[in-house]
């Protein structure tokens, strides 16, 4: 990536992190993709704690893009597709409100698109109920653990890895095709 190439940020939180990293880094245009925490209280989160529901934090990937080869309404639509934005604190059997659909914006136009999307979805009627994806301004990236980082391509053997996130993985890949790096 040259120079003068402005990359943007956004961060998203739909259920564990390492199904929401494991979906995006497939993507041509995200530069990188980083797990973490956002949204609480606790000015030190840890795994730990946010495993525990103390923090108030949301199980993050803080997405770097470059808009000229990826729009950002193109990452909304792969949030969209790879986890249900319709049922509160909760992914599946992953309970709490770490666990919580949400989109931390970090501009105005990232808010509006967010919205306008959701009202779309909303409109469309495309789950049956409606989406309870919270929209926010994005506070703190917690950096997560370094074991977390790249964890489905580390552990593609791991349980939760085959059940849950290799499905999320593939149907990204199904789905976005066009859209997917070529190495």
């Amino acid at each position: 990536m040259s120079a003068t190439t402005k990359t943007q940020k956004i961060t998203l939180a739909g259920g564990c992190f390492w199904c929401t990293e494991a979906a995006f880094e497939q993507l041509d245009g995200v530069v990188s993709v980083l797990p973490g925490y956002m949204g609480g209280h606790d000015p030190h989160p840890t795994y730990e704690s946010i495993c525990r529901g103390d923090t108030g934090h949301a199980e993050v990937v803080q997405i770097e893009f470059d808009p000229a080869k990826i729009y950002f309404e193109t990452l909304l639509t792969a949030f969209f597709t790879i986890h249900d934005p319709t049922t509160l604190n909760r992914q599946g059997h992953d309970a709490g409100t770490q666990y919580r659909s949400a989109i931390f914006f970090h501009d105005a136009v990232q808010q509006a698109a967010a919205q306008a999307m959701i009202a779309r979805l909303n409109g469309e009627g495309i789950w049956g109920a409606l989406i309870v994806t919270e929209i926010t301004p994005a506070t703190t990236f917690f950096v997560a653990e370094d074991y977390h980082h790249q964890y489905f391509r580390r552990n593609p053997e791991q349980g939760y890895c085959m059940a849950v996130v290799a499905p999320k993985a593939r149907k990204l890949r199904q789905l976005f095709a066009e859209r997917l790096k070529t190495v």
